[in-house]
């Protein structure tokens, strides 16, 4: 069997950009889509309900947002280690993988589910949710406690195909959520006037509906290895998973903890700061688009090459990542700066929200051209399993940066959204300063035969 018996694609010789771009644009396409999921529901709720149940949604999955991390940070480990498996030919190695990924899984699903169903009550309060919106979003966070499971099989199933090299199927998946998402909330929330709840009624039922035709796919389109046959390597199957996807994980999960503390922060300064917050918060989700589905794509490709024995062809996909990047990054940060009122308008008709996350993304964006650089070099160092540091640097950045800095503009006098958005960027360029020294050092330690 050769490397491109399994993986049939090229990302193991030939020109990189193009493969390279080939694998990132339906990724592009899925993350878009998942911004929609969500933001369709903000938006809908917008246009249909009060600025209550706005603050409510915004809340709401921002909570969800968290267990999401947890689940796609480990699965970003299943992806590595299938990759380093195809590049390296080894479909044994790849069904051990899998194997391992379901029993992980399945355990994690059922205790997030029994945690958040129980502890709901406690989180909203622990967020400073305004008195108004805080029965909704406790309604909108049990719902979607709800669909845990179906969080959990979706992120699974599209990890492992991300990792043979095939990101058009995760596509179809989120495709299919999308379009189911889009019709039940216009359903629950806009005609039947059922509020944030509708919303959350509509993202789970969406989320069954993915999971069951992911299933259905798999049937008709089969693994190119088994995953039955390796019960006694299961064990050590999850302990490569977790030691690989636990900081990457936790990383993702502690730093949007540190955006729950922030929101937590400016929810303190009322309805329209929390309602326009939220509304910021999942315009990045759009606008963050390319970098993001970069990051993920690297992974990938970095990790077949390494399998592969070729760290050159890995870091020249770095810098390819980072150029194409880096073009958008300058777009996105001329329409956050001059046009955050016309993008905000799409999620509330308040004209002090709409006001409210304007000053939030005028000052949160240079974040843009400063993560065109941070996320393509995170998802390099996770397809070379360097993800200690990714976790390290995260962590340092959020907790380090982040929440004091925001904390600390909060206070200050006449402080409001663009001053307290304002460590945002900051953050960013220490996130940058940290990878691009570990880089460096990865490139000139001696003895690396990797870098």
């Amino acid at each position: 069997m050769t490397h491109n018996d399994m993986t049939k694609n090229r990302f193991l010789a030939g020109p990189i950009l193009p493969p390279l771009l080939q694998f990132a644009f339906p990724l592009m396409l899925s993350q878009l889509l998942q911004a929609l999921y969500g933001g369709v529901d903000l938006m809908v709720v917008g246009q249909y309900a009060s600025t209550a149940s706005v603050s409510a949604v915004a809340t709401g999955s921002q909570i969800m947002q968290a267990l999401t991390v947890l689940v796609t940070g480990l699965t970003m480990g299943v992806t590595v280690l299938v990759g380093k498996a195809v590049g390296a030919g080894d479909r044994d190695a790849a069904g051990r993988v899998v194997a391992g990924q379901l029993r992980l899984f399945a355990l994690l699903a059922a205790a997030l589910t029994a945690g958040m169903l129980a502890f709901a009550p406690v989180i909203v309060q622990w967020m400073n949710v305004p008195a108004e919106a805080v029965p909704e979003t406790l309604r909108y966070v049990r719902i979607c406690s709800a669909g845990i499971l179906f969080i959990t099989a979706y992120n699974g199933i599209s990890g492992v195909f991300r990792g043979l090299g095939n990101s058009r199927s995760p596509f179809l998946f989120v495709l299919i959520a999308c379009l189911v998402n889009v019709v039940l909330d216009l359903v629950f929330v806009g005609a039947l006037r059922m509020n944030a709840s509708g919303a959350a009624l509509a993202t789970v039922i969406a989320q069954g509906s993915s999971v069951l035709f992911s299933l259905g796919y798999m049937r008709l389109h089969p693994l190119p290895f088994s995953v039955r046959g390796h019960g006694r390597d299961v064990p050590r199957a999850v302990s490569r998973i977790l030691r690989l996807g636990t900081p990457i994980a936790l990383q993702d999960f502690l730093t949007t903890i540190s955006f729950l503390i922030i929101t937590s922060i400016v929810n303190t300064l009322g309805l329209v700061a929390s309602a326009g917050l939220g509304v910021s918060e999942k315009l990045f989700v759009f606008l963050s688009i390319v970098p993001m589905s970069f990051m993920s794509a690297l992974s990938t490709f970095v990790a077949q090459n390494m399998g592969a024995g070729q760290p050159l062809r890995a870091r020249k996909a770095l810098f390819s990542a980072i150029k194409v990047s880096l073009c958008f990054g300058a777009a996105i940060f001329s329409l956050t700066f001059w046009g955050g009122g016309l993008l905000a308008s799409l999620f509330s008709r308040d004209a002090e929200v709409i006001e409210a996350a304007a000053l939030y993304m005028r000052g949160s964006g240079a974040e843009h051209l400063l993560n065109a650089f941070v996320y393509c070099m995170l998802g390099y160092f996770n397809g070379r399993e360097h993800t200690p540091f990714v976790m390290a640097q995260g962590l340092f950045a959020a907790f380090l940066v982040r929440i004091p800095l925001s904390y600390f503009l909060s206070r200050l006098p006449g402080a409001g959204m663009l001053t307290i958005s304002m460590a945002i960027p900051a953050t960013a360029l220490v996130s940058l300063v940290l990878c691009t020294g570990y880089l460096l050092i990865l490139r000139r330690r001696a003895g690396d035969s990797e870098a």
